[in-house]
């Protein structure tokens, strides 16, 4: 994104000569959401999304979500567009041998890390039902379509980055939303990724708790073997490596735990080469999960990866979640 168009949309009103193209990107975008008849695909799904654009921390909700799933009892499944892969014209499930060229990033990530079955496709509805046709899924999980119309859904999960909330309010290209501050009054949760951002006054009626992310210990890049705590290093000069939605959000986890950050932001889903990483001498690399799946081979062994986890303590949301989780399985039953 560019840096003058994003500091209009976080710290600007909406440009005037924007304006009217973003109302008629809303109106068409509105017309085809109603135009659009939901397809069911045979078990509850979940979709986890945003509004904006831009990283919210998406892909840890989703890793999150799993887990609590598997917690309870369900065998759930996802289901991803796979961007920056080749393939996905088709529906193709996501095997150990895939590479992130092939199916994306974020799925390669969410397929080795949760060890749930994994599916990418542009069409979520096809995507979803070979899902349920070749993995024993109860429950669908839907990693970024809540823009998805077609994708029929029990419930919809939307992740709101809490420090640049919605930016400038208003919709793509003048702002960026991709749907209007409204379409928080009609999803199910909000999940509020740091910050103080809160939900405005016309999504009262939506649940909504503000959640962390927590830095775990270091591991190898490159066999994932464990290498001490993030602790060890602080007061050090590292090499900060992110291509993710938002790196400067991985640059002030990096900080904050004492660390001198020497940040080398990369664009999102970046395709990772040797190149990259030549001119980073003397100090340790440190890099994202979804970094890591991509720069395997490539980086120094003095890189390393710093996984992340979703630390959300809302007892209330999460007896929420679960008490419809099980009138979700109770209904197909």
């Amino acid at each position: 994104m560019p840096t003058r168009l994003e500091r209009r949309w976080y710290g600007a009103t909406p440009s005037p000569l924007l304006t009217p193209v973003a109302a008629l990107y809303t109106a068409i975008a509105a017309r085809r959401r109603a135009a659009t008849v939901p397809q069911a695909v045979g078990v509850p799904v979940i979709v986890v999304g945003n509004i904006s654009v831009g990283g919210t921390g998406k892909t840890p909700v989703v890793q999150w979500l799993v887990r609590q799933l598997v917690d309870a009892g369900l065998r759930p499944g996802v289901v991803s567009r796979g961007y920056g892969g080749r393939l996905g014209r088709k529906p193709v499930r996501v095997l150990p041998q895939h590479t992130p060229a092939e199916v994306g990033d974020e799925p390669c990530l969410i397929a080795a890390s949760t060890g749930a079955p994994v599916v990418i496709g542009r069409d979520r509805v096809a995507a979803a039902r070979l899902l349920c046709e070749h993995a024993a899924v109860d429950v669908v999980i839907a990693d970024d379509g809540l823009q998805h119309y077609r994708l029929g859904r029990a419930m919809e999960i939307c992740v709101v980055d809490g420090v640049r909330g919605l930016g400038n309010g208003a919709c793509l290209p003048a702002g960026p939303l991709r749907e209007p501050a409204q379409r928080l009054a009609e999803v199910d949760f909000i999940l509020v990724n740091g910050g103080d951002w809160q939900p405005p006054a016309l999504a009262t009626g939506t649940p909504w708790a503000r959640f962390a992310l927590r830095v775990g210990a270091l591991r190898r890049l490159g066999d994932g073997a464990p290498a001490g705590a993030l602790s060890a290093l602080a007061g050090q000069r590292v090499h900060a490596v992110a291509g993710i939605g938002r790196p400067a959000r991985f640059f002030e986890m990096l900080t904050a735990q004492g660390l001198q950050v020497q940040p080398h932001p990369f664009p999102d889903h970046h395709a990772f080469t040797a190149a990259d990483f030549a001119a980073l001498s003397g100090a340790p690399i440190l890099m994202t999960e979804k970094d890591a799946v991509k720069a395997r081979g490539l980086a120094p062994d003095r890189a390393w990866v710093v996984p992340v986890t979703v630390d959300l303590h809302a007892p209330a949301l999460t007896a929420h979640l679960q008490q419809r989780l099980d009138t979700l399985i109770h209904d197909r039953t």
